[in-house]
C-alpha cells in the first residue's frame, strides 16, 4: 500500500521562474528541504530521461538520506513528471512527481503538486507537512524580486 499527496498553491512569481526553481540544482538545494535539513544536489541531467540525485542531512542529528530519479516529463512552464526512488532498502517503491503550473491573474502562478507512491512506511501526513515547508521556502525564493546591482 502507497501513499499520495496533492498540494495547491498560488504564487506570486512567473510559471518560468518557478520551472527553474524545480531544476536548478542550487535552486533545489535551497528550497526542497523540508526545515530542519540541508540538501545536497549531487548530480543533474534535466532533460527528459536525464536523471538526479540528491540527499537530505538531519541538521540536529547529521542522519542523511539520499534519492535520486529520472525526468519523465519536461514541457517548459507547465509541467514536470519525474521518478523518485530512495536508496534506503527499508524504503522501497518508485514515487511519481507530476508538478503542473498555470499562469494565473497578476501574473502569478497556480501551482499542483502531486506525488504517487509514498512508500507505506512513510506516514503520508509528514510527507505532506515536509511538503508544506518546502513550498513555503520555494515560494521565499520565486517571489522575491531583486534588482541587479549596475
Amino acid at each position: 500500500m502507497t501513499g499520495t499527496v496533492t498540494l495547491h498553491r498560488v504564487l506570486k512569481a512567473p510559471a518560468e521562474r518557478i520551472y527553474r526553481a524545480f531544476l536548478d540544482p542550487d535552486a533545489m538545494a535551497k528550497w526542497l528541504p523540508p526545515h530542519g535539513f540541508t540538501g545536497k544536489v549531487h548530480a543533474m541531467d534535466a532533460r527528459v530521461g536525464g536523471s538526479y540525485r540528491m540527499s537530505f542531512t538531519n541538521f540536529s542529528t547529521g542522519n542523511s538520506h539520499s534519492f535520486g530519479g529520472t525526468y519523465v516529463e519536461l514541457v517548459p512552464n507547465e509541467r514536470i513528471v519525474n521518478t523518485d526512488r530512495f536508496d534506503d532498502p527499508n524504503l522501497p517503491g518508485e514515487m511519481r512527481n507530476t508538478i503542473t503550473l498555470r499562469p494565473v491573474m497578476g501574473g502569478n502562478t497556480e501551482l499542483q503538486v502531486v506525488q504517487e507512491g509514498i512508500p507505506a512506511v512513510i506516514p503520508v501526513e509528514m510527507c505532506y507537512l515536509g511538503w508544506q515547508e518546502s513550498l513555503t521556502l520555494l515560494a521565499q525564493l520565486v517571489e522575491a524580486n531583486i534588482p541587479d546591482n549596475p
